[in-house]
């Protein structure tokens, strides 16, 4: 008897979830951007939000979640109603890094992928009346001014890369914390801070305002929505990289056919000509067809944990990695 209600339960619980997913969605939805307004995470929400609200035909609406590296925020996808109303736009820091900091939660576990938004090239920029225009010269001038330079360390790609900067030059820098890009970036324009570690879609106005000066992209190879940008290698220190990029997630349990309806609002944005423009003008390279899928989205972040965890460990960065 016991087996035939758990089987009746079961059985309306799934009819339930279906009724569910063919009337999604029936009001907002909720994407939650685990950093505070301003940074590059909030502005690539605002403007995917917006274009995804035509294919759904809700309104979608931004919540900032900041604190702890995004993890605030992220925590409360994980544990919101698996229902389509709450998804986050997540990067580097929330869901590879942010191993850094002790989670109730499981990065691998406890998340349905939707797409990879974009790759965006992180910067390394200094205030704009920093005596170094290259990563060398800077290199040079932290040698000869010992304990002066100060890094502004605002979220766990920041910190990874602060770290790596230290070993590749053997050289210290002073960790400032911050609770995101935007209040960061503005105390780097007005000289509060020497360097920061951030997307260019926050960096390059202020960088062609010549209110701040870019000294690396940390990539590769030199992005095409920012060819005058050097790379590390290039600037004077091989082997700084540091990844960036968007992507949507959902609660774990999410009916495959709500994820299937946000993905589809989201690779119809990325395919409409005007986002794609905002986002060259912002240094973001819209992801390729692959990687917008739930599937692409896995692996890639898959990718990122296998390269990047291993190295967070061994530096002994955070709360997670002693």
């Amino acid at each position: 008897m016991r087996g035939f209600w758990a089987a009746l339960t079961l059985s309306f619980l799934l009819g339930l979830a279906a009724a569910q997913a063919q009337t999604y969605p029936s009001r907002p939805i909720t994407l939650i951007v685990p950093f505070p307004p301003g940074g590059s995470t909030d502005t690539a929400a605002r403007i995917m939000g917006e274009r995804m609200r035509t294919t759904l035909g809700q309104s979608v609406v931004i919540e900032n979640v900041g604190g702890a590296g995004g993890s605030i925020g992220v925590g409360r996808v994980a544990r919101a109603a698996p229902d389509g109303y709450t998804f986050d736009i997540g990067q580097w820091d929330t869901h590879v890094g942010s191993i850094i900091y002790k989670l109730d939660y499981d990065l691998e576990k406890d998340f349905e992928p939707i797409a990879l938004v974009s790759n965006n090239p992180q910067l390394m920029v200094a205030k704009k009346d920093l005596p170094a225009n290259t990563l060398a010269e800077l290199v040079a001038w932290m040698k000869d001014n010992p304990g002066k330079i100060n890094f502004v360390n605002q979220n766990a790609a920041a910190n990874v890369t602060g770290v790596l900067f230290e070993n590749l030059t053997k050289q210290k820098v002073q960790f400032i914390p911050y609770r995101g890009a935007g209040p960061a970036m503005t105390d780097l324009v007005s000289g509060t801070v020497d360097l920061l570690v951030v997307q260019g879609a926050v960096a390059l106005p202020q960088i062609r305002a010549g209110k701040i000066k870019a000294l690396a992209n940390l990539s590769a190879t030199r992005s095409a929505s920012m060819p005058d940008i050097p790379t590390a290698d290039e600037s004077g220190v091989a082997g700084l990289y540091m990844s960036g990029w968007f992507g949507f997630w959902a609660p774990k349990g999410t009916p495959k056919e709500i994820i299937a309806k946000l993905n589809a609002a989201t690779t119809e944005a990325l395919a409409d000509p005007a986002i794609q423009k905002r986002f060259s003008e912002l240094g973001l390279d819209v992801a390729t067809r692959a990687q917008q899928t739930p599937e692409g989205l896995a692996a890639f972040q898959k990718a990122e944990i296998e390269k990047w965890w291993p190295i967070i460990k061994a530096a002994g960065i955070g709360t997670q990695a002693q």
